[in-house]
């Protein structure tokens, strides 16, 4: 709990309301839990997968 106190001190969620700093934080740990799963699921899958570029 400590960390997130530091995290919220030293950011510019310093002086906002609870519930913004409670929304601000879940966004962004919703975007990490999505890149750790998308890097698992390539680190799993990606020698089976086919990736074309093009229009």
């Amino acid at each position: 709990m400590d960390v997130l106190n530091v995290i919220v001190r030293n950011t510019a969620l310093k002086g906002m309301p609870r519930w913004s700093k409670v929304t601000a934080l879940t966004l962004f740990l919703i975007i990490v839990t999505l890149i750790v799963y998308s890097y698992v699921l390539l680190a799993l899958h990606g020698s089976h997968t086919v990736i074309r570029f093009g229009y």
